[in-house]
Formats: C-alpha cells, sequence, structure tokens
C-alpha cells in the first residue's frame, strides 16, 4: 500500500525519490571524514529528504540548461525596408489626403447624385409666336395722306364739284365729299411733306403731313365811290405762303388698300426742334491750319467760277467737284481750322460767305485736304467738300 507521501508525491505531480547509487552517498547524507569512524544517521523526516532531492534534481537540470548549445533564433523577417521620406513627399502626402478629405466634404454637403446625375434645366416656357404678318404699310399710308392733304386744303368757291371729285377717291364709299368745306374762299397748296406714322389697333393709323398753303389775294378796303364816280380799280395784295401741320386719320379698308377713315385735324407746328447732345470740340492743328488757310480761300473763290475752269487748279488730281450754280459768288472765308491728326490726308472746317439773290449768307463746310509732292515742292490741296459741320 502506497504511503501518503507518495499519493501526495502523484497529486502535485513530484517525481519519485532516485535511491543513492553505491557510489554515490545522498546530498543530506555528507560522509564523514576518514579516521572518525562516525555513522550518519538516516533522515528523520521523508518529507525532507524527497525536498532535497527535488533540489538536486532542479539544479542538475539548470546546469544541462547552461551548458546547453542552442541555435540562434532568426528575427523575424520584415516584410518591408523603411526608407526615409523626403520633406515633398510628405508634403504631397498630406495635401493627396486633404484634398480627399475635402472632396469626401463637398460631396456630403451637396449630394453625391448631384455629381453623377446633374439636375435638370427648368424648361422654358416657350415664347409667344412672333407675328408673322406684315407690317403697316407706312409709305402708302404717307403716299396716300399726301394726297388727300393737297385736295383737302385746295379749295375754290368758282370750283367746288372738282375739289369732291378730288377726295372721293380717297373716302370710303358713300363719305361726305365736303369734308366740313362751307364751300366758300380760295386757297392754294403750293407743297407737301409726309411725316411721321402712328399704326394704331385693327389697320388704323394717324399720318402727320406739313403742308404749305397759301391763300388767295385779299383787295385792300377802299372807301365807297363818291355819287356818279367811276369804281376805282381794286389792287389785290398778294397773300404770304405759309406751313400748317395736318393729322390723316386712315384705314386699311381690303388687303392693299387704305383709304381715309374721317375728317382730319390742323395742329400745331413745333416752335423748335430737340435738344441736340453735341459731340465734344475737336482739337485744332493751328501751325497746319494757318498754313493752308491760303489754299482753301482760292478753292472756294474758283468754287463759283469753276465753269470757266478755275476749280480743277486748286483742286488734288484724280478729285471731281461739281460746281456750284451761276449766280453765287465768294465774299470771303470767315473762318478755317484743321483738325488735329496725322498722314497725307486731312479734313477742317470752313466757313464761307455767299452773295446771292441780293443778300449774302455764310455756309460752313468740310474740306478734305490731300498732301501732294512733286519735285519741286510739297502742297496741300482740296480732295473733298462736303456742306455742313458734321464729319
Amino acid at each position: 500500500m502506497p504511503s501518503v507521501a507518495r499519493i501526495f508525491r502523484l497529486l502535485a505531480g513530484l517525481p519519485e525519490p532516485a535511491a543513492p547509487g553505491p557510489a554515490e552517498q545522498p546530498p543530506h547524507a555528507p560522509l564523514p571524514p576518514p579516521g572518525t569512524g562516525a555513522v550518519p544517521s538516516p533522515p528523520s523526516n521523508p518529507w525532507d529528504a524527497a525536498g532535497r532531492d527535488l533540489a538536486a534534481r532542479t539544479s542538475r537540470q539548470g546546469a544541462a540548461s547552461a551548458t546547453e548549445v542552442r541555435p540562434p533564433v532568426p528575427a523575424p523577417a520584415v516584410p518591408w525596408v523603411p526608407q526615409d521620406e523626403k520633406s515633398g513627399a510628405v508634403f504631397a502626402r498630406r495635401l493627396g489626403r486633404g484634398l480627399l478629405w475635402t472632396v469626401v466634404g463637398l460631396a456630403a454637403i451637396t449630394g453625391i447624385r448631384s455629381w453623377i446625375i446633374p439636375p435638370k434645366a427648368p424648361i422654358a416656357a416657350a415664347p409667344a409666336p412672333a407675328s408673322t404678318g406684315p407690317a403697316y404699310p407706312v409709305e402708302a399710308a404717307q403716299a396716300l395722306a399726301g394726297r388727300f392733304a393737297r385736295a383737302y386744303l385746295t379749295w375754290d368757291e368758282a370750283a367746288a364739284p372738282q375739289r369732291a371729285q378730288a377726295l372721293a377717291g380717297l373716302l370710303p364709299a358713300g363719305a361726305d365729299t365736303g369734308m366740313g368745306w362751307d364751300g366758300k374762299g380760295r386757297q392754294d397748296v403750293v407743297d407737301i411733306v409726309a411725316d411721321a406714322v402712328s399704326p394704331g389697333p385693327q389697320g388704323q393709323a394717324r399720318v402727320r403731313v406739313d403742308v404749305l398753303v397759301r391763300p388767295a389775294a385779299t383787295a385792300p378796303a377802299t372807301p365807297p365811290p363818291a355819287a356818279g364816280a367811276p369804281a376805282p380799280a381794286s389792287a389785290a395784295t398778294p397773300a404770304a405762303a405759309f406751313w400748317v401741320a395736318l393729322e390723316v386719320p386712315v384705314a386699311t379698308a381690303a388687303p392693299g388698300r387704305l383709304v381715309v377713315s374721317g375728317q382730319p385735324g390742323l395742329v400745331g407746328l413745333p416752335e423748335h426742334g430737340p435738344a441736340l447732345q453735341r459731340p465734344a470740340a475737336v482739337e485744332a492743328d493751328s501751325p497746319l491750319s494757318t498754313a493752308t488757310q491760303p489754299a482753301v480761300e482760292a478753292f472756294f473763290k474758283a468754287y463759283a467760277t469753276s465753269g470757266s475752269g478755275g476749280a480743277p487748279a486748286v483742286t488734288a488730281p484724280g478729285a471731281v467737284l461739281p460746281p456750284l450754280p451761276a449766280g453765287i459768288e465768294f465774299r470771303s472765308m470767315a473762318a478755317w481750322t484743321i483738325d488735329k491728326g496725322d498722314g497725307t490726308d486731312r479734313t477742317g472746317t470752313a466757313r464761307v460767305s455767299w452773295a446771292l439773290a441780293g443778300a449774302q449768307i455764310e455756309q460752313t463746310y468740310r474740306v478734305t485736304l490731300t498732301r501732294v509732292s512733286s519735285t519741286a515742292a510739297a502742297t496741300w490741296q482740296v480732295s473733298a467738300v462736303n456742306g455742313g459741320a458734321t464729319g
């Protein structure tokens, strides 16, 4: 039957104590020095022997382990070789990460779907179809209103049917050809100028016509003749002509046909034209103006007498300038300035006084000069002349 010590060793996993050999003594029983004759006493407790035996085994195993040469354990293999990065590579990597996160942030704000499938533009309402009908016949309306104004403002109490006949072809069928005239007096139309046309709804329009009229001559008032004396001859005084403005209503009666749709009305004439924004003044070339003034003045002197061959002598080669009509005489050139610039062609402004029909009148011209060079010298000659102050 096993002892309690053995059962404990088995439960604790302790090794069994080895029996001492013939040549060795247990470590806990040292041999007595020779010559002493002393005999070691047996251990008093088996547990002490087991402990000493375990300590001896442990010391022997440690010594063997110390003397045993173990192969070196290889270092674990590294899957990559670390390398030093330059500052540019680090900056590029950080910048790329920053851009990536910026794109991710924008995608989160705007929505990735709007990037892949952009929103459709709103469908604009279709524009209303433009009117394809013909424009109002302005020229036809002006021609009709001009004919009507001449017939309407011309009357003679001795030839009333002629006026009515002239108006009948311009009015609707059955219209009153008298158009409000009482059948008295006499007036002639000297000139007409058709002006603005103001279209209205349903083919109607209003046409303004300026008319120069001259009433008949009127005899001066004279006292009645004495009894038995012959009646004095009446000396009629011619009346002066003057302008009036007439607005004529017209309407479309049939495709391509216009008629005067009603009575016209006299309207006032403007006292002056609208305000004009004048262009900035052009800087003058004073030295050249002074140098070319004699040539320009000589041209205008010859311009009125160019029928005798005077103008070609002072004009540039190749220039063709029609002469002024007979009866106009040169008086003086009030002013001449040439615009500042460069080149062989220069333009200036001249103010010239003419004598015409017993009066003197000043007019403005724009004159173009061309520099003509020859072996002898270089001169400025007129190549073009236009009336008016505009360039």
